[in-house]
């Protein structure tokens, strides 16, 4: 196994990403491409999902949205949706020129808010091999009532302010990615803060601030709708005492998928990152891609 830093362009900037190649494989073949969450980086734990698809065969490409970690962009820790929908369409034009890759059998991998985003993606594009959508973020209305009347508030106003100083060019207003009852960040439940500080890997933080004006299109933000237009086999790995992307909601919305499969676990949004649940979780993942999309 190999792992090469690499970037490539996406809108006038360019993303930074991991691409990784298995041992003894030659042919072209399937590609796994991976982004995180709701203000994630891929050295949070992605990684390690990464190295298990490696060792089952399949190439993979992690990268970073443009405004965070190690891509292009500026201001930094912007969360624009639209941009980052481009990111993905930019990382698959990417890897279909990529002579190692066999062009029919792109996989696409999110989670979280990324989750969401591969929903979204995938139907746009049309020429997806599958999806893996993991504690998915489908509904912007029943994920904005997770974070409380309160924090909701003052992220309203923060939000505004942000988009104000947007258009005059100044520096933007930020909010906390994860944060307690009350605060103005964009995740709020109990298990929000120590979840998100779990995933983070030795050495420099990662982003814990971003741009407020995120907090006006999160209630309007629904990939979940794009799951009934799927064309492709999916995957939706439903945390289900998830307090971040309600579980009833996903369900509701991802059971429309006329080719998709939904695998319940009985935990929170941050535990299927971690053990004792990450093995079973990414074990049903490669189950899911041996299957649908094999090496």
């Amino acid at each position: 196994m190999s792992r090469v830093d690499v970037r490539f362009p996406s809108g006038p900037g360019w993303c930074a990403a991991w691409w990784y190649e298995p041992d003894g494989v030659d042919a072209p073949g399937p590609v796994v491409i991976m982004a995180h969450g709701l203000g994630g980086v891929k050295e949070m734990r992605l990684d390690a999902y990464a190295e298990r698809f490696v060792a089952e065969g399949y190439r993979v490409l992690v990268f970073d949205y443009r405004h965070f970690g190690a891509s292009d962009g500026e201001p930094r820790e912007l969360l624009d949706i639209q941009r980052q929908l481009d990111d993905w369409a930019a990382a698959m034009h990417h890897v279909r020129s990529v002579p190692q890759v066999d062009r029919g059998r792109i996989v696409l991998w999110g989670t979280s808010f990324g989750g969401g985003h591969v929903i979204e993606a995938a139907s746009r594009d049309g020429g997806v091999a599958a999806i893996i959508s993991q504690c998915p973020f489908t509904d912007g209305f029943a994920s904005s009532r997770t974070v409380g009347l309160r924090s909701l508030l003052k992220l309203t106003v923060l939000g505004v302010r942000d988009a104000l100083r947007g258009l005059r060019g100044k520096p933007p207003v930020r909010v906390a990615v994860a944060g307690r009852r009350g605060e103005a960040a964009l995740m709020t439940a109990p298990d929000v803060v120590p979840g998100y500080l779990a995933l983070s890997p030795p050495g420099p933080p990662p982003p814990d601030r971003v741009a407020a004006r995120v907090a006006l299109r999160i209630p309007l933000y629904y990939p979940g709708r794009a799951a009934a237009s799927l064309e492709c086999p999916a995957l939706f790995c439903v945390a289900m005492k998830d307090s971040v992307a309600p579980s009833r909601s996903t369900i509701w919305h991802v059971r429309k998928a006329r080719h998709g499969r939904i695998k319940r676990y009985r935990t929170g949004h941050f535990d299927l990152y971690v053990e004792p649940w990450f093995d079973e979780v990414v074990t049903d993942q490669i189950e899911f891609l041996r299957e649908t999309v094999p090496v």
